[in-house]
């Protein structure tokens, strides 16, 4: 597959670079989530040099990025020899970087592993050698927690250094058409629910074996790319995966409340909470609250939830399993799969229900400045979308269902909109319905005479 565009980002790398001055950019992101190959897009036509930084001797990595340098300039000495400290190397670089030149350090995580002061040797290589040149530095790295600690908190040594950072984050669902381009609503729905929207991992679904073949060959398998990624991913990220390998589980299982992970679990409050804040820090967790709330942080209805599409898949399908896996029993685990891939593929519709509202704003179709869902009790609304410049609200109702939707839908969702307590008096309501088979005759005539918005699969239905 051929680089995903991501215009957004290389707009902002490009437009750093046109500087002559020095730049430091750290770039991070999840493991698998394209972020090498962005850089190789970005530096094509430029003079740059890529190193990728291994888990090997502070030594062994001098030698090595030496010898990168080294045949860039064509430096036979540095070839064999390699940078016998880091002051060599920065002064180095300082006297070849008279010109615009990009030095990509790739897994700076590395680095760090290598040698705990890395940080404040950067630090202070560029303080005395490189703030002047015309060195365009990125820094990247798939450890989130460790970029963060060292490079992007307000007291990491690096941070007063940087001159801007870019997260890259997961594709959207309308970017499956680039990898999928003849595959159907349906079809890329079943697809985005296993593995969300990662390159690396939409590379390896089969375009041409329908969803359970995937699932069985793909993730079921063991010894298959996908059987044990999570744990690989979580390792590198955690030192004591464990207790967050029980955590993320319960989370999968529909355990959202805090009590209920706490049952769940057995882990006491205090030290649940911390690790819920850990997997915060590092995305693999969200917490969610009723859109409507001023101050989420302090709200006790916050719900969990996994971030990743595919972790959420793996911790729900195959974590609990691995029993019957590892002894090839796949059948059985797939028939699990089987019997509530429907259940699954309406909670995921959710999520992209809500994307495709953020996609519908930039259309113009809708107009809000917030955008999540809403409960109470026993109470829920899937979208609630506000704005608050001209306080209207959106309702929003998805039903992933084979039935075309019917009237009784949206007077069940007037009826939960009425509990909605926000600007009450003052605001203008609006509804949208989201459905996967379409919607009855009386509803269309309904949403035409009360300027409801119906969106079948993923595009606006034309009324009237």
């Amino acid at each position: 597959m051929d680089f995903v565009n991501r215009e957004e980002e290389l707009g902002l790398l490009q437009k750093l670079y046109e500087g002559r001055s020095f730049q430091f950019i750290p770039i991070y992101g999840r493991r698998r989530i394209g972020k090498t190959r962005l850089i190789q897009e970005f530096i094509q036509d430029k003079a740059a040099i890529y190193f990728l930084a291994d888990s090997v001797s502070q030594s062994e990595q001098l030698r090595n990025l030496g010898r990168e340098i080294g045949e860039f300039f064509k430096d036979p000495i540095l070839v064999d020899a390699g940078f016998k400290d880091w002051d060599q190397f920065f002064r180095y670089t300082n006297e070849k970087a008279r010109k615009r030149l990009v030095l990509v350090i790739d897994e700076f995580p590395y680095l760090v592993n290598a040698n705990p002061a890395i940080s404040s040797i950067f630090q202070r290589g560029i303080d005395t050698h490189l703030k002047n040149s015309s060195l365009f530095l990125i820094l990247m790295g798939s450890s989130i927690g460790m970029m963060e600690k060292e490079v992007l908190f307000y007291k990491a040594p690096l941070y007063g250094r940087r001159t801007g950072s870019l997260e890259v984050k997961e594709m959207s669902f309308d970017s499956l058409n680039l990898f999928f381009p003849d595959a159907d609503f349906n079809r890329r729905m079943e697809i985005f629910s296993l593995v969300g929207a990662i390159p690396a991992y939409l590379e390896k679904i089969d375009p041409g074996a329908n969803i359970f073949r995937n699932i069985s060959e793909q993730i079921l398998s063991r010894g298959s790319f996908f059987y044990n990624e999570v744990e690989f991913l979580l390792r590198e990220e955690l030192r004591e995966p464990r207790n967050y390998f029980v955590i993320l589980r319960a989370i999968a299982q529909g355990k959202r409340k805090l009590s209920e992970i706490i049952n769940d679990t057995g882990f006491e409050k205090s030290y649940l909470s911390r690790y819920l804040d850990i997997l915060r820090s590092i995305k693999l967790i969200e917490k969610e609250t009723p859109v409507t709330e001023k101050y989420a942080e302090k709200n006790r209805m916050g719900l969990y939830k996994l971030h990743d599409p595919f972790f959420a898949f793996w911790f729900k399908y195959v974590f609990p399993y691995r029993g019957r896996l590892e002894i090839g029993d796949r059948d059985n685990v797939l028939g699990k799969i089987r019997a509530s891939f429907e259940q699954h593929l309406s909670l995921v519709y959710e999520e992209v229900c809500r994307e495709i509202g953020r996609r519908l704003m930039k259309e113009g179709e809708m107009r809000f400045t917030s955008i999540g869902k809403w409960w109470m009790k026993n109470q829920e609304i899937d979208i609630v979308a506000l704005n608050e410049e001209d306080k209207t609200i959106y309702f929003g109702e998805c039903k992933w269902t084979r039935k075309k939707i019917g009237e009784e839908v949206f007077h069940d969702l007037v009826k939960k909109a009425a509990l909605v307590d926000w600007n009450t008096g003052k605001r203008k309501d609006r509804f949208v319905i989201f459905s996967k088979s379409g919607f009855s005759e009386s509803l269309r005539k309904l949403a035409d005479a009360k300027k409801v918005l119906l969106i079948e699969g993923e595009k606006p239905v034309s009324l009237g």
